[in-house]
């Protein structure tokens, strides 16, 4: 088939493979892979352009999922918008209302009492595990594992998801953060299983490891791929695992020091290459982290109410001010930035979402490698679609 003839390949979004010349390659052939493709994570496009099997260019595409979430937001009250932070990350949503509410309570000089604080910390980790054992599994089924480490990883998250739905009522769209603390108080049997479901973990990480770290398919695919500098990482605003993969130690729980993380003895875990391989490892040892600051949290979490009396839902209307929430996502930095005018919605609503600003840098990552290993490399970055097209 000569190159002209892939042009006859077409889609809604134009050429799926179409034949392109070029002033320094030559013949290329541009392939467009999304939005509906099982290797682009969800409602995502990527243009390809190969020489022979080598990626020269990268484009990546957004926006089919748009909802319009931060202009519904500005004609929404300050607590009717908090449903909707929960459907920016699916995989996150009791980690992202905690952002949201920081925004507001910096806004309205909100206090939180102590054992909100704690579960907070309790959720936003647990969460934590949760995305990154999907994260783990998604990226060996990039890898050609066919679903098996995907079924390990869903079966652990499902022990989580019923302790989210016990507690907020629902399995991932979870609502559970208010301004000012958090919607009810756990029983001593949701905390009695959480805290099982936790000691419990380490044995899976091991299991899991032991299948996986080692594999050399695994090592030959991902080692020196997608390779990510740390100074580039930085210009681009990359934070989270992938900066930290590239070695930068940045870690807003530390940095920022927001809640009551400052209270809990844990590591930041870092890379050395920026490569694929580091972006595993690195949510690995992430977990093995948050279980330890899970056992203490539950260790010491404090009695007591779970709302300032004080907080006032109904009627919320905070002065004239503006305010900027942020929080060690998952996924890196995910901040909400809320201006009041006095009213009771806010005059303006802005999110900074880690995954679009993490996936800036994909052609960088991708150049010089094949549309298999683009795969992997995407998948390494960690996206929630619903995240990046607000």
């Amino acid at each position: 088939m000569s190159l002209s003839q892939f042009s006859n390949f077409t889609s809604h979004q134009g050429p799926t493979v179409r034949a392109v010349k070029d002033p320094f390659h030559g013949d290329l052939l541009e392939v467009s892979m999304g939005p509906q493709h099982p290797s682009t994570h969800g409602v995502f496009r990527m243009v390809a352009t190969l020489d022979g099997e080598q990626i020269v260019k990268l484009k990546p595409v957004f926006g089919y999922l748009h909802r319009n979430h931060e202009k519904i937001a500005e004609g929404t009250s300050y607590l009717a918008t908090m449903p909707y932070t929960d459907r920016l990350d699916y995989l996150c949503s009791m980690s992202t209302n905690w952002a949201y509410a920081l925004a507001v309570e910096k806004l309205a000089g909100q206090t939180v009492p102590d054992r909100a604080q704690y579960l907070r910390v309790i959720l936003a980790e647990m969460t934590r595990l949760v995305n990154h054992t999907c994260l783990v599994g998604f990226l060996f089924n990039d890898l050609g594992t066919s679903f098996t480490p995907l079924l390990y990883g869903f079966r652990e998250r499902e022990k989580f998801l019923d302790l989210f739905e016990a507690l907020s009522g629902s399995r991932m769209m979870c609502n559970y953060q208010r301004f000012g603390g958090c919607r009810v108080d756990p029983t001593p049997e949701w905390i009695a299983a959480a805290q099982k479901l936790v000691a419990d973990y380490p044995r899976f990480l091991d299991e899991w490891e032991q299948m996986l770290t080692g594999n050399e398919i695994m090592l030959a695919r991902t080692q020196g791929i997608g390779v990510l500098d740390a100074k580039k990482a930085i210009n681009a605003g990359i934070t989270g695992p992938c900066l930290r993969a590239s070695g930068y130690n940045y870690d807003l729980r530390k940095v920022d020091g927001y809640g009551f993380y400052p209270r809990f003895d844990f590591r930041v875990p870092l890379g050395e290459h920026g490569d694929t391989y580091d972006r595993y490892m690195l949510r690995i040892l992430e977990m093995r982290e948050s279980v330890k600051i899970l056992e203490q949290a539950f260790r010491d979490l404090p009695a007591g109410p779970v709302m300032d009396p004080k907080a006032k839902i109904r009627g919320f209307r905070p002065k004239a001010g503006e305010a900027y929430g942020r929080i060690e996502g998952p996924k890196g930095e995910l901040g909400f930035y809320l201006i009041s005018d006095g009213t009771p919605n806010p005059y303006r609503y802005r999110v900074r979402p880690p995954t679009l600003i993490n996936l800036t840098l994909l052609e960088e990552m991708c150049l010089g490698h094949t549309i298999a290993d683009s795969v992997v490399i995407l998948g390494s970055i960690d996206i929630v679609l619903g995240e990046v097209d607000r």
